[in-house]
């Protein structure tokens, strides 16, 4: 009874601690998903020195599920109606496997590139793949490659189980948020101290060529396999 109690105790402090750090963030604007202080201060840092720095917001939003009928651009365009100044919105959707960013005013894409951010391919032999596999058109092709460099997709599409599933997310989220900041920053001339850094940045490239290294591993099986099917058939 004892221990059913404390359970009960410890579980209800930590809804009220969550609730309390949910209070003080501003720029991890809702999150259904992560509910983890560091975390929370880890993107309240970079937000508020980006703003102080470029007067420009960068919103962190992380659910786990959308309303009926409502796509990720009209949640953040909802969002981007509540908030005052320039914004930029970054929305994860954990049950639909979806990213997005928001801009407003839409001249703020000039200071980063969505395109890079979102990419599924963090570097060029992974971009060079996904168009061997993937691409229709010279232009589709054209567009992989050039947009290579992904800071948060590469990342989700790792394979995890259990508590590792919100890590991941964290993890995902945590490093495209410093990588839109780091270029508005840059944008503007200005540097940000409280970003990822250039440690947690060679962590993540080799987290990255570890990934995209299997990937080619996966190609080179399936495509040595056609060929000795071939081979076969055509002996018989």
């Amino acid at each position: 009874m004892i221990k059913l109690k404390f359970s009960r105790g410890l579980a209800a402090l930590t809804l009220v601690l969550s609730f309390l750090t949910s209070l003080h963030a501003e720029f991890l604007y809702k999150d259904d998903v992560v509910n983890n202080p560091k975390f929370t201060q880890q993107i309240e840092s970079i937000g508020s020195e980006l703003k102080a720095k470029t007067g420009i917001s960068l919103y962190l939003v992380m659910l786990r599920d959308l309303d009926s009928n409502e796509s990720i651009t009209d949640f953040e365009k909802r969002i981007s109606a509540e908030t005052n100044g320039s914004a930029v919105i970054m929305t994860f959707v954990e049950l639909k496997k979806e990213v997005d960013i928001l801009a407003r005013p839409t001249s703020l894409y000039n200071d980063f590139n969505k395109g890079q951010v979102l990419s599924p391919n963090a570097t060029f032999i992974g971009a060079v793949v996904s168009s061997i596999m993937f691409a229709r058109s010279y232009d589709e092709v054209k567009e992989l490659i050039s947009n290579r460099g992904g800071t948060i997709l590469p990342i989700l599409a790792e394979r995890a189980k259990g508590a590792e599933i919100v890590s991941k997310y964290s993890v995902a989220m945590y490093n495209g948020y410093a990588d839109v900041a780091e270029q508005i920053a840059a944008s503007k001339g200005q540097t940000l101290s409280s970003s990822a850094g250039t440690g947690s940045q060679t962590f993540i490239d080799i987290l990255r060529l570890i990934f995209y290294g299997i990937i080619l591993y996966a190609l080179f099986i399936y495509v040595r396999g056609r060929f000795f099917k071939k081979r076969e058939t055509k002996s018989e």
